[in-house]
């Protein structure tokens, strides 16, 4: 195993992965931007570099200045976390170039995967469902439209080279193809270096379910299950779940299975994951991130796996110790992103110092986080300060218990989506698992906080049935009750769950 890594990565990320590392014995050494110097991911881990200025291709996306801080601390692996160079193949590639491990797939891998024309064909050669579309490099608007009115309306206009929502138009007409045609080129051109745009049918209301897969260097490919990101808003998630609710078993079955066979097209190692659009009874293969995911949480705590740790222990080539008929998925596990935007303002970015912090905390409850006292917000990163986290028995007690943890945690001096994730928590749609893609506008009122007063006292019912649960019970819930591995667990702010011996 690494004596020492390097995370090539900032904020909760990065203090999430030192978690994992120091549970390890491996020592740890961060970088951080002139914006970054007392952030709490370079006070907790061993070692930090300093790599330039505050904005990311100044400091965390150049990778001669990352690839030199690990020759000068000796780290003999790097982690990419998630963002800034993790799917960068040509990063990846000069870092095993330079005799350094990548704690990530191999790079043409990332490069296979990171190229939505190629993984689609990928794909299809694996026998997995795409959505139906053109395939090949778009020439003019002229050609967009004529492939548009084939496929019929409406359509997705992607660029190859995509991602995060950027480069990505929807059309329900020809003037639309057209001039989202040249709107989606010029900002794939822009932002990826790349103009290659193609088209697809775009699926109107689905859900976005994406599987986790977890492969070794000797040809070991797992699922972990399925996790519900249907609830975005511009095709960034807010809510993530495990396992998705009302899927059919058979669906799941086939979903992961599919998963798997497109892992082992691209010789996967690592920790990724496969997502797909399910609509009408079909799912249809939409990306593969070939990266931790943003949501791992949910997977970690209804699996009892941690994800880091296996990143770590494929990196360094040991085999899974574990098969397919190993994983058991129990409870169920809701993730909300906590970010540094105005959802009543249309989610625009808020920016200033953090004046106080109070974390939710008890059993069932999880808090990955980078922010604290004194951090200063700014509209250079992500605007992703924490994800809160819940576990419970089953998906009703898990949204009263994210209810109540959200109406705990405390981020004053900047706006926060906290207020909004809330009150989605008393809708009756996403309480009851009606959701799709098009669930925040068709929620539109709760941008706002206007709910129907049924919803609320509901809510109080729900939160009052829960407490009873608990009182009775007299204890919290372990992986052991669940005929689960017991594997150990981890938080950034202590430790809120129990796994052979903690509280889960």
């Amino acid at each position: 195993m690494f004596k020492k890594i390097l995370i090539a990565n900032r904020g909760e990320i990065a203090c999430r992965i030192i978690k994992s590392a120091r549970r390890m014995g491996i020592a740890t050494v961060a970088v951080y931007s002139e914006a970054d110097r007392d952030a709490r991911h370079v006070l907790m881990a061993d070692e930090a570099i300093a790599i330039g200025a505050a904005p990311s291709r100044e400091s965390y996306l150049v990778m001669d200045r990352i690839i030199d801080a690990c020759t000068r601390t000796g780290a003999e692996a790097v982690h990419p976390g998630y963002g800034f160079l993790s799917e960068n193949a040509q990063f990846a590639r000069r870092v095993e170039e330079e005799g350094i491990v990548f704690i990530g797939p191999r790079h043409d891998s990332i490069a296979a995967m990171g190229d939505k024309i190629a993984s689609k064909k990928l794909a299809e050669a694996a026998r997995v469902n795409t959505i139906p579309g053109w395939n090949g490099v778009i020439e003019s608007p002229d050609h967009a439209v004529k492939i548009a009115r084939e496929i019929g309306y409406p359509v997705m206009i992607k660029a190859s080279a995509g991602g995060g929502g950027k480069g990505l138009r929807i059309a329900f007409s020809d003037r639309e193809a057209a001039d989202g045609f040249e709107s989606c080129r010029n900002e794939a051109r822009a932002s990826f270096g790349d103009d290659r745009v193609f088209v697809e049918k775009f699926i109107e209301q689905p859900r976005h379910i994406e599987i986790q897969v977890l492969g070794d260097a000797h040809g070991n490919v797992v699922h972990l299950g399925e996790r519900e990101c249907s609830i975005q808003r511009r095709h960034q998630k807010l809510i993530e779940e495990a396992p998705a609710a009302d899927l059919p078993a058979e669906i799941r079955e086939a979903m992961g299975e599919a998963a798997v066979r497109a892992a082992k097209a691209v010789g996967y190692r690592s920790a990724g994951t496969v997502e797909f659009l399910y609509h009408g009874g079909e799912f249809f293969f939409l990306e593969m991130n070939t990266r931790l995911q943003v949501e791992h949480p949910v997977t970690e705590l209804v699996t009892g796996i941690d994800l880091v740790q296996w990143q770590f222990r494929v990196a360094a080539g040991e085999r899974l110790a574990f098969g397919q008929a190993d994983v058991c998925l129990s409870g169920h596990a809701i993730e909300c992103r906590i970010t540094s935007e105005d959802a009543a303002a249309g989610f625009l970015p808020s920016t200033g110092v953090v004046s106080h912090v109070e974390v939710p905390a008890g059993p069932g409850v999880r808090w990955d986080g980078g922010v604290v006292r004194g951090f200063e917000v700014s509209l250079h990163y992500d605007p992703l300060l924490a994800k809160l986290i819940v576990f419970a028995p089953d998906r009703e007690q898990a949204v009263t218990r994210m209810a109540r943890a959200l109406d705990e945690l405390v981020i004053d001096g900047v706006e926060t989506s906290a207020p909004y994730l809330r009150r989605v928590m008393d809708e009756p749609d996403f309480r009851a698992g009606r959701l799709s893609t098009a669930y925040v506008d068709e929620h539109r009122e709760l941008l706002d906080g206007s709910l129907p007063e049924a919803s609320l006292v509901a809510a109080v019912l729900a939160a009052a049935l829960l407490e009873d649960e608990y009182r009775d019970r007299h204890r919290t819930p372990r992986i052991g009750d669940h005929g689960q591995r017991a594997l150990p667990a981890w938080r950034s702010a202590g430790w809120p769950w129990e796994v052979d011996g903690w509280t889960r």
